[in-house]
């Protein structure tokens, strides 16, 4: 188990893990309210700082309820955090954009992360063909 130091700016409902079946993605909240008007744009405070180990970073993703609770879009459409940022006042923060007027109030969960490690080294190998059976279908498992 990896232990992560986390530093709280603001009195929010800590981070709790679950994991397992559920799900292996972690709530995040507002550390404080919001109020957008339709296409405004706002850095939501997400009142954390953490120290990721060396050699992983973290995706932020909208929870599935974002959009239809709040009308909120992340901007970035996900947010990547790597180890490097880690100071005190380096707090976690999630891109907003209001598709209608709204408001959040703070501790509301608004996102998600998880950590992963970083991706291996690699090299392309350029070729003419690939030599595999075409799946036909973008998005799709190819079924017509």
């Amino acid at each position: 188990m990896k232990e992560i130091r986390i530093k709280y700016h603001a009195d929010i409902d800590e981070i709790c893990y679950i994991g397992g079946e559920k799900s292996n993605w972690i709530d995040l909240r507002a550390a404080e309210s919001y109020e957008f008007e339709p296409f405004e744009y706002k850095q939501i405070s997400l009142g954390v700082s953490i120290e990721l180990p060396p050699g992983f970073e973290a995706l932020i993703a909208p929870r599935s309820s974002t959009f239809s609770k709040y009308g909120l879009l992340l901007t970035n459409g996900i947010g990547i955090i790597d180890e490097s940022y880690k100071g005190d006042n380096d707090i976690w923060m999630f891109p907003a954009l209001a598709m209608r007027k709204t408001f959040v109030q703070k501790n509301d969960r608004i996102c998600q992360f998880r950590i992963i490690k970083h991706q291996p080294e690699i090299e392309f190998d350029r070729v003419v063909v690939l030599g595999n059976p075409d799946r036909h279908g973008l998005g799709s498992t190819g079924k017509r």
